[in-house]
């Protein structure tokens, strides 16, 4: 169960946690300790829920720590993850323009730290700092056009394709160089990324066996895929 921690965000004591958001990067130290001043923590376990569809939104969330999943429900009660965000990622963003309730769910995948603002105070802080409502929107925007794209692959390529989509994907995010290839520590059980393309968890088992026969990747245990051959897996895009 997730828990409120005050000032217990043990990263900041060493590094204030606004420091490591994008959209403050343009922020000096004193601008920074302002914010930190105003900023609340909390904790949340591995499946805890942040907050649910239909919740009324009056904060934005910064993730100090961890990863979390924003998803939707299909009409046949299917979970479909829209993203993936992870340490100085925010979320909650679209409800800073006018009274809302949440469109989405949101899910800690990992134990998580994040941060919040409330509404007001990020709206007085934008106000006050221009540049950040611009990061802000390009940040809007991006996301945006990912869920254009990820809408459109579910909608007109096969599973092979969808399989490929979502490598990419990872790789672009969480992809680490090695000596010779990439190597990707999955953020996402077999489950979500069955959910994150509309396939079935057996479904995922087969393609990412029919990929390492291929010599496109190579299995290291359940979190661990290396990146063999790149080309190959964006030719099925």
């Amino acid at each position: 169960m997730n828990k409120e921690c005050g000032n217990c965000c043990n990263n900041c004591r060493g590094e204030l946690c606004a420091s490591k958001v994008p959209i403050f990067e343009n922020l000096d130290g004193e601008e920074l300790v302002e914010i930190v001043k105003t900023i609340n923590h909390k904790e949340y376990a591995k499946g805890d829920v942040i907050f649910s569809e239909g919740d009324v939104a009056s904060t934005l969330y910064f993730i100090n720590e961890g990863k979390i999943k924003i998803y939707k429900y299909t009409k046949d009660g299917k979970e479909q993850i829209l993203y993936i965000l992870s340490e100085g990622d925010f979320f909650g963003e679209l409800d800073l323009i006018k009274p809302s309730k949440y469109g989405f769910n949101s899910k800690a995948i990992v134990d998580t730290k994040i941060c919040t603002l409330s509404k007001d105070e990020m709206k007085d802080l934008m106000v006050r700092n221009p540049e950040i409502s611009i990061k802000v929107l390009e940040t809007v925007g991006e996301r945006l056009s990912n869920v254009e794209n990820l809408a459109q692959n579910l909608a007109t390529n096969d599973v092979d394709s969808r399989m490929a989509y979502l490598l990419i994907d990872l790789l672009e995010k969480y992809g680490e160089i090695t000596d010779k290839n990439v190597s990707i520590m999955l953020p996402l059980s077999r489950e979500d990324m069955a959910n994150y393309i509309g396939v079935t968890r057996e479904t995922i088992s087969r393609k990412l066996k029919k990929f390492e026969d291929e010599e496109l990747i190579k299995i290291e245990g359940p979190k661990n895929i290396i990146i063999l051959d790149e080309e190959g897996i964006k030719d099925y895009i």
